[in-house]
């Protein structure tokens, strides 16, 4: 057990090559300022994101998230949190709501006087969020922590401010606000604060096993009240993702089953006209059905012949439509109108 323990801790120890606490310090909160440079330039990574969405361009709205500044705002509350720093946390946290009030002040404005307002795919892809979003802020904040706290600070926090995408989501609400489409507003805004709400979570964590703190946190009743209303705020955030994820796992398991019964149909027409020539033309008729609970399917084939069939006919055809096709729920014979 012990050779484990030992393993484990020689390969995944966060301890070997943190930094020291003056250096993350310096790092996480002196390196967060909320005014002058950082400032001017959240401003023009808002407007380069809304000019990267109002023209449906990734790379533009990638190259926004790559020098927006708002992530040093949530690592500076992670600290504030994980150190038991209140002024710290009281002082970031207003600061990141100025940020945000910043951001889509500067979005909204933009989308009001920009001459294209059409909705494109970019702007499309943050009104929805997932529980899937929510998993990669939480492992994007993990990452990005943990390449902040080293010894040699890393190259991780690009990535993470691609991957996590806070800046795209407020420049949607902003657009929803220019808009007056309310649910690009709220479904944009609630993907940034999941993405916000997450990695600050997850900054937490590591730096509480990192023991930055400075200041004794005592396991008094507001601490315990602080830890019981964050569990409940986390739940609360998650639980509106994850009834998107289930509606998008019923449409992508529909669209599948279509794709695949239609890929299938097109072979077993091939084969049905090769057999009986009378045959004209397969279609489906109504091929899905599903309930709160499940997704079904529901197959009825129509089979248009040129000329009527008899009896015999009929019921030959319909025995191999339904020895060929194990998921067929009907089959009808009509006669071709054009002939």
């Amino acid at each position: 057990m012990n050779k484990i323990k030992s393993f484990f801790s020689s390969y995944f120890s966060l301890h070997g090559d943190t930094a020291s606490q003056d250096e993350l310090y310096n790092r996480l909160v002196n390196g967060a300022a909320l005014r002058g440079t950082n400032m001017c330039v959240l401003i023009l990574a808002i407007l380069i994101a809304s000019i990267g969405l109002n023209m449906n361009s990734t790379a533009v709205i990638i190259g926004a998230m790559l020098i927006s500044p708002l992530m040093g705002s949530i690592m500076a509350m992670a600290y504030g949190v994980a150190s038991g720093d209140l002024h710290i946390l009281k002082k970031y946290s207003v600061g990141f709501m100025f940020q945000i009030i910043l951001s889509l002040l500067t979005s909204t404005l933009y989308f009001s006087i920009t001459p294209i307002n059409n909705s494109t795919s970019e702007l499309l892809a943050r009104i929805t969020p997932t529980i899937w979003d929510v998993l990669i802020a939480i492992f994007g904040g993990l990452a990005g922590i943990i390449g902040m706290t080293r010894k040699e600070k890393s190259n991780i926090i690009p990535g993470v401010a691609i991957a996590t995408a806070l800046m795209p989501p407020l420049c949607t609400a902003g657009y929803g606000l220019a808009t007056h489409q309310w649910r690009y507003f709220f479904g944009a805004f609630y993907l940034f604060i999941l993405n916000s709400y997450f990695i600050c979570t997850s900054s937490i964590i590591i730096l509480l096993i990192l023991n930055v703190s400075k200041h004794t946190i005592e396991k008094n009743k507001s601490h315990k009240s602080v830890l019981r209303k964050s569990i409940i705020l986390t739940i609360l955030l998650i639980i509106p993702s994850i009834f998107v994820s289930i509606n998008m796992v019923r449409n992508a398991n529909i669209t599948g089953f279509e794709e695949k019964a239609s890929s299938e149909l097109q072979q077993l027409g091939k084969e049905a006209q090769i057999i009986f020539p009378q045959i004209t033309g397969i279609s489906y008729g109504d091929t899905i059905s599903y309930s709160e609970d499940n997704v079904t399917s529901q197959v009825k084939i129509i089979i248009t012949v040129d000329k009527e069939l008899d009896s015999a006919d009929r019921k030959s055809l319909t025995d191999w439509m339904n020895l060929r096709y194990d998921n067929l729920d009907a089959v009808e014979i009509v006669l071709d109108n054009n002939n």
